[in-house]
């Protein structure tokens, strides 16, 4: 039998292979340094208020948890973080990770979780959760599609004000997934085939769709199967129509997170942008 750690080393490699990266794990001073500064050119945060420091990285990457960098030759070009939680043996939260324009679309961001996940598999964990902003589209479709992610939690304002290049002055509602390292649907993933739904054809009704202009569009909850829809582009949208970014984030807190919390399941989203969530009658 092919041990499953081994076999998710290979899974990473393949993945780094096809970005054209090559991953490694990150202890030294003179390699932490190029994360914060690889962070702070993506998320140009609110200075009092950066994502990570230097001092962070060294101390959790001392106390034995992950820092993983992605190498384009000997340039930085992706960088994730990660430290255990409870139970300690068990779990991690990937706190942060992101990777340079200059590689967008090369698969970097998906060899590196992939790496994160071998890393852990090797030190026991079978589970690492993380949290997103469920307005961004393509993040959405790699974490619960290209990952094979489950949703758990949604999260108003989870981490307040945020003040930086990419979240602007909305707030910061998030979706946590938990990553169950060894289920069927993440190995798939990781050997390359997405969880895949037709939000179409499951026999769905719209609870939130897309109206003219790609505003939202509050529809119907009565049914077991529910379709939330997301705009096409919500960055571009917080910069050309603050109004409507702020609408979007309204109307998805107030319907996706109203199913979540009454028992509601998001078993998937779809490339054309759409959550989709299942319940049972008796959760109503």
């Amino acid at each position: 039998m092919t041990d499953p750690r081994h076999a998710a080393f290979t899974a990473a490699e393949t993945a780094a292979l096809a970005a054209g990266v090559r991953l490694r794990e990150l202890t030294a001073l003179d390699d932490l340094e190029p994360v914060y500064r690889l962070y702070d050119g993506i998320w140009h945060p609110d200075p009092k208020n950066p994502p990570v420091t230097t001092a962070l990285l060294g101390a959790l990457a001392k106390a034995g948890n992950y820092v993983g960098g992605a190498y384009d030759g000997n340039r930085l070009v992706g960088a994730c973080v990660g430290f255990f939680s409870p139970p300690a043996d068990a779990a991690m939260h990937s706190h942060i990770a992101g990777v340079s324009a200059l590689v967008s679309g090369r698969g970097v961001g998906y060899a590196l979780k992939l790496h994160q996940r071998a890393w852990a598999l090797a030190r026991g964990v079978r589970t690492i959760e993380w949290t997103f902003d469920p307005l961004v589209r393509r993040n959405a479709y790699f974490n619960l599609a290209k990952l094979a992610a489950t949703p758990a939690e949604y999260l108003p304002n989870f981490y307040g004000g945020m003040r930086d290049g990419i979240n602007g002055d909305d707030e910061s509602d998030r979706l946590l997934v938990h990553w169950d390292l060894a289920a069927d649907d993440t190995v798939a993933a990781c050997a390359g085939t997405p969880r895949h739904i037709d939000a179409r054809a499951a026999g769905a009704v719209v609870g939130l769709g897309r109206g003219d202009g790609d505003a939202p569009v509050a529809g119907s909850l009565d049914g077991d199967t529910i379709l939330v829809a997301v705009p096409a582009d919500i960055e571009a949208l917080r910069r050309a129509d603050q109004g409507r970014a702020r609408a979007w984030r309204a109307a998805v807190r107030d319907v996706l997170g109203t199913l979540m919390a009454s028992g509601g399941r998001v078993t998937g989203f779809d490339k054309d942008g759409w959550y989709l969530v299942t319940r049972n009658r008796s959760t109503r």
